[in-house]
Order: C-alpha cells, then structure tokens, then sequence
C-alpha cells in the first residue's frame, strides 16, 4: 500500500515484502544487503541493488544478487558479470543465482534468473534461464474458484 511508485525502490520493497524472491527461486531467503556499493578487485566500483542469501532443503547455500530495473530500463550484461565478480569473492564457497527483477505496470513485475554463457571465439553471451511474472493483488480479488483453480493446476 505505501509502495505507489514504480521506481526501482517500490520494485525492491514489493519483492521483499511479499517474499517473492522465495517463492520464484524454491530457496528460503533472506535479505541481508542492499544498495551495496563496493570495488571488486580487476573490476572496480560496483553497485548491487539487493543480496539475498538462501538455503534450500537439501542444505546448499545460496547467494542472490539482484538488480532492479524501472519500467524501460534494459538489463545488460555487465552489471551480471559484476555480480559474478563480487560473489566469487564475497561467497566463494556458495552458488551464485544473478537475478533480474522489473516492474511491467503498477502492480505487476517480473523476474528473470540469469547467466552468463560463453560461445564462440570467447564471445559472452547473457542469457535469462528462468523467468516468470507477478501480479500482487488484493486478498479480496482472489475467488474460492481461483483458489480451486490453483490446486488443479498444482495437482
């Protein structure tokens, strides 16, 4: 209710609020940092709009890096290659899982996990292996025959 814009921070607050970092990813999650500025060593300064860390049932940790995008901003491999950087030296000893979060109208948004993929002749390629969208809405806009409608698909 009080995230009314669709800035970047109102994308980072929905998310976080309505813990949807753990529902796209399976991993329980926690946020532990955001807008984190720091250099990486052969990198330099580096901005990460949010860190979630997360553990999932077998036991793996797991760091998220996270950037959000406002409505028309475009995701670009560097900022994927800079949160790699980080990770590797930050959480050498956790997997990295770059995501990519951004708002498609007021109360819809999606999220993409990405990768970075080598082709050929050393060219980098970046490459989304997950994605799904959102919708927030409230508790009075669901029916018991969407509910009934979610177990079916579920199964």
């Amino acid at each position: 209710m009080y995230a009314s814009t669709n800035d970047e921070q109102a994308l980072l607050t929905k998310v976080r609020y309505n813990r949807i970092v753990d529902l796209f990813t399976g991993v329980t999650c926690y946020s532990i940092q955001n807008h984190l500025r720091t250099t990486v060593k052969g990198t330099g300064q580096i901005e990460i709009d949010e860190i979630y860390l997360g553990i999932d049932k077998n036991g793996t940790h797991f760091v998220f890096p996270c950037q959000a995008k406002s409505p028309g901003d475009k995701f670009g491999i560097v900022q994927v290659l800079q949160d790699l950087a980080f990770c590797s030296t930050s959480y050498e000893s956790v997997v990295c899982r770059p995501l990519a979060m951004q708002f498609l109208d007021k109360d819809s948004f999606a999220i993409l996990e990405t990768m970075i993929e080598e082709e050929n002749d050393n060219i980098l390629k970046l490459v989304v292996i997950n994605e799904k969208h959102y919708k927030l809405v409230d508790k009075n806009e669901i029916s018991k025959e969407d509910i009934e409608n979610y177990k079916r698909i579920i199964g």
